[in-house]
């Protein structure tokens, strides 16, 4: 089984970074026997300050190119490891292989091991955005609180790869912000963002007072190789009807010889 991990984060701070290389070795460590994990960030000037809606999309079309190319490479499934997720439902319409998020991922997992749930946030820019996807999901419910970690600067998660104190310190204050949503009702938490979950992951941090931590890199994996399986024993997994249905017929011909054979990947 082969699965391409898309992360936005990787580039910007180089493959060869502290974050890319413990991204890189918790993905590899999560995946089953048999199963092998591309990491991929985006071209160099992109995944700037993806909270930004506008620059989400600048670089979503590079994802759903991404994408494509791993259909046609033979990829079983595609994987955002993005809070925001961009791209995630063009790309369900687009591909025939799985297509699944790091946000929706989490959060279904979290309602799967307790009744409520809660997001520790790491910036506010943050906060709308998620509130917005877990209401997508139909989980708006399940959600106690959004709560955020008090860090100086986006820095500082950089430095916690090189600096055991720093580390330390960030993981405290994650601690110190999931109880804050453990006392509104959250039976589980999620920390929101990558990077949080790659030191939150190194660390073995999975539990804070007996709440779950629900670390989405491990739950984006283990969703991937469960979707990737199922697309494998029965033949299907997205649906194809009505939300994410391709064109067809004579409007897929116009669309093809318009934006080229490539898309839509085995539409008729």
């Amino acid at each position: 089984m082969r699965l391409f991990y898309q992360s936005l984060g990787v580039t910007r701070r180089s493959t060869g970074g502290g974050y890319a290389q413990r991204l890189s070795a918790i993905l590899a460590g999560a995946a089953s026997p048999g199963t092998t994990i591309e990491l991929r960030g985006l071209s160099s000037g992109r995944a700037i300050a993806d909270q930004y809606r506008y620059l989400e999309y600048l670089d979503t079309a590079e994802i759903l190119d991404n994408g494509l190319a791993a259909e046609r490479d033979g990829y079983d499934a595609f994987l955002i490891g993005n809070i925001f997720e961009p791209g995630l439902h063009a790309l369900r319409e687009l591909l025939n292989i799985p297509v699944l998020g790091l946000c929706e991922s989490s959060v279904f997992l979290a309602c799967l091991m307790g009744a409520s749930f809660s997001v520790v946030n790491v910036n506010p820019k943050f906060t709308r955005r998620v509130t917005e996807n877990i209401a997508g999901y139909g989980l708006s419910g399940r959600l106690a609180s959004i709560d955020r970690m008090e860090v100086e600067q986006p820095a500082v998660f950089d430095r916690a790869f090189e600096d055991e104190a720093v580390k330390a310190e960030v993981i405290e204050q994650f601690r110190a912000a999931a109880r804050l949503g453990l006392a509104k009702g959250a039976e589980t938490v999620i920390p929101a963002g990558g990077i949080v979950m790659t030191l939150l992951a190194e660390a073995g941090v999975h539990e804070v007072d007996g709440a779950p931590v629900i670390n989405g890199l491990i739950a984006l994996m283990k969703m991937g190789e469960m979707a990737a399986g199922t697309r494998r024993l029965t033949g299907h997994f997205t649906s194809k009807r009505l939300t994410y249905a391709p064109p067809s017929g004579a409007l897929l011909d116009d669309i093809r010889r318009a934006y080229g054979s490539h898309v839509y990947p085995g539409a008729r």
